[in-house]
C-alpha cells in the first residue's frame, strides 16, 4: 500500500510539473508534495535493507501530514516562477534539499524510537510499560539506522546549502548574506554536524547525541514551515 501511495504521489507530481512546465518545486505547496516523495522513497529505499518496517505508521503519518497541508494551507494554482526563481539552480538548490530533507525525515524516526527503545532498556522490564518498545527492532539497530540516515543526508543537505549559496551570488551578487532562510538552513547544518561529532565523541554517543539529531530536525521544519510562514526575507517572493 505504501508502495501504490508512491506512486499515485509521483504521478500528481509529474502532472504537476506538465502543467507549471518547470521544476515542480516551485512553492510551499509543490515542496510539500515532493517532499512526501523524497520521505516515502527513502523509508522504502531503507526498508529493502534494514529492518525498519516498525517506522512504517509514523512515516506514513508525516507524509499524510504534509499532504494535508498541502492541499489546505500551502496550496497554491500553476503560475509562472518569478524571474529569480527561473534558473537551472532552482532544480539542483531545491532537489538536494528536498532529498536531504526526506532522509532527515527518516533519521529523525529513527531518533525519536531509538530514544523510546532505550528508555526502556534502561528502566528494565516493567508490566504494560514495554509492550510498544519490545515491538521495535533492539536499541542498536536503531541507533545504526539512525546514524547511517545521517550520515547519508548530512553530505546532501552539505550541497544543498552551498549550491544556494552559489544561486545567491548569480542572483544578488552575494554568496550569503544572513537572510533568515540562509540562516536557519545553516543552523540545522550546524545541529547536524554537532549530531556527527558527538557519535565520534566517547561520552556523547547515544542519548546525548539524538538530541542534536532532533534539534537539527526541529530546526529544519521551522526553516520550511516558520520561516516561510512568519518572516519575511529575501526568500519570501516564493509565496507559499
Amino acid at each position: 500500500m505504501t508502495i501504490v501511495g508512491l506512486a499515485l504521489i509521483v504521478t500528481a507530481t509529474v502532472a504537476r510539473g506538465i502543467a507549471a512546465q518547470r521544476a515542480p518545486w516551485g512553492n510551499m505547496f509543490e515542496f510539500a508534495l515532493v517532499g512526501a516523495v523524497a520521505l516515502t522513497a527513502a523509508y522504502l529505499a531503507f526498508l529493502a535493507r534494514r529492518p525498519v518496517r516498525a517506522f512504517g505508521v509514523w512515516i506514513v503519518g508525516l507524509v499524510l501530514l504534509a499532504l494535508g497541508m498541502a492541499v489546505t494551507v500551502l496550496y497554491t494554482p500553476v503560475d509562472a516562477l518569478v524571474p529569480v526563481l527561473n534558473s537551472y539552480w532552482l532544480v539542483i538548490h531545491v532537489a538536494a534539499a528536498i532529498t536531504g530533507g526526506g532522509i532527515f525525515s527518516v533519521g529523525a524516526v529513527a531518533t525519536g524510537l531509538f530514544l523510546v527503545r532505550d528508555r526502556a532498556d534502561r528502566r528494565g522490564p516493567t508490566s504494560g510499560r514495554r509492550r510498544y518498545a519490545d515491538a521495535l527492532p533492539t536499541s542498536t539497530t536503531l541507533a545504526q539506522v539512525m546514524h547511517a540516515a545521517h550520515m547519508l543526508a548530512f553530505p546532501i543537505w552539505t550541497f544543498a546549502v552551498l549550491a544556494g549559496a552559489v544561486w545567491a551570488e548569480n542572483s544578488w551578487g552575494r554568496y550569503w548574506g544572513w537572510d533568515p532562510k540562509e540562516t536557519w538552513a545553516f543552523i540545522t547544518w550546524v545541529l547536524y554536524a554537532a549530531y556527527l561529532h558527538a557519535e565520534s565523541t566517547a561520552g556523547w554517543r547515544g542519548r546525548r547525541a539524538a538530541l542534536f539529531a532532533l534539534g537539527g530536525y526541529a530546526a529544519f521544519l521551522f526553516n520550511f514551515f516558520g520561516v516561510n510562514l512568519w518572516i519575511s526575507g529575501l526568500h519570501s517572493y516564493a509565496g507559499v
